[in-house]
């Protein structure tokens, strides 16, 4: 389970990989170069395919375009490079700006809110829903930086990191409604071993989290327990997800820069795979104005 670089990008933050499953590609963010990525396995290429407004959050329409979620809050589609603006109201988050995003079972958007400067303990975030008729309500509060998001199998609950604070909450979802109740915390890390970014889950239903800060992706047991860790070559590590045509391949992204830390190691910011024996699920598709 050795981590290979795929592509040395040098991302200033590179962020929220998702896994085209009609195009079998890879996407995912430079967020400070406001660039969106796609790699391509098969012939071992690497696009920019979007450069403009900061974007920190993608997920995969249902007819196979890009929804695009901006930093400042506006929603875009992307389709053959081009970026058609589908909501441009969007809630005021005082101090805030927009940061991770999921799509649920039915197509609807989670997307949560974080702190853009100073790492806090004040808990002035949340959690929002962009329903399919382009609609948004405030679904959760009460977070301190809303990060990495993933559902367990089955959908029914909904993992969230709280980077800064150290946790990983888990909250009964309710498919229907779209949402939140009964939070408690799932995992709380250690500080000297970093803080937990971006999530995703494999089709065992346990839990896998970059620890940003501190160079590993673990693995827990559906209880938190810790069951593996996978250490990189690069010690501010983002995101990950599962993709490839089995969905065996574990894609991890880095970032050179972080709230007041700059990795200087060679592999920073660069995109790496590892090969699993163990097999992980597909995103569901957003259906946001379609």
């Amino acid at each position: 389970m050795k981590p290979e670089i795929i592509v040395n990008c040098k991302c200033h933050v590179g962020e929220c990989p998702i896994w085209h499953p009609i195009k079998k590609q890879l996407y995912w963010l430079d967020i400070f170069r406001g660039q969106v990525l796609c790699y391509n396995p098969k012939n071992n290429v690497t696009e920019v395919c979007y450069e403009g407004e900061p974007v920190n959050g993608i997920t995969i329409q249902e007819d196979g375009s890009l929804l695009l979620l901006m930093q400042k809050g506006p929603v875009a589609k992307l389709r053959d490079r081009n970026a058609e603006y589908i909501i441009n109201q969007v809630p005021d988050v005082p101090g805030c700006v927009f940061n991770d995003v999921l799509a649920d079972p039915l197509g609807r958007v989670l997307r949560g809110t974080a702190l853009p400067d100073m790492p806090t303990s004040e808990r002035l975030c949340g959690l929002y829903c962009i329903d399919i008729d382009g609609s948004i309500k405030l679904i959760a509060d009460d977070i301190g930086f809303s990060n990495g998001l993933a559902f367990f199998p089955g959908s029914n609950q909904l993992y969230c990191s709280d980077t800064f604070l150290h946790r990983i909450y888990i909250y009964e979802y309710n498919k229907q409604s779209g949402t939140l109740a009964n939070r408690r915390v799932f995992v709380e890390t250690h500080a000297d071993e970093g803080t937990p970014d971006g999530i995703t889950v494999d089709s065992e239903g346990f839990v896998w989290v970059a620890l940003f800060g501190g160079g590993v992706v673990v693995r827990y047991t559906p209880q938190g327990i810790e069951e593996r860790r996978i250490r990189f070559p690069a010690r501010q590590i983002t995101s990950l997800i599962f993709g490839g045509e089995d969905f065996t391949d574990l894609y991890v992204t880095s970032a050179i820069y972080g709230p007041n830390s700059i990795d200087k190691s060679e592999s920073a910011g660069a995109l790496f795979r590892v090969k699993l024996p163990i097999q992980g699920v597909p995103e569901f598709f957003s259906r946001i104005a379609l």
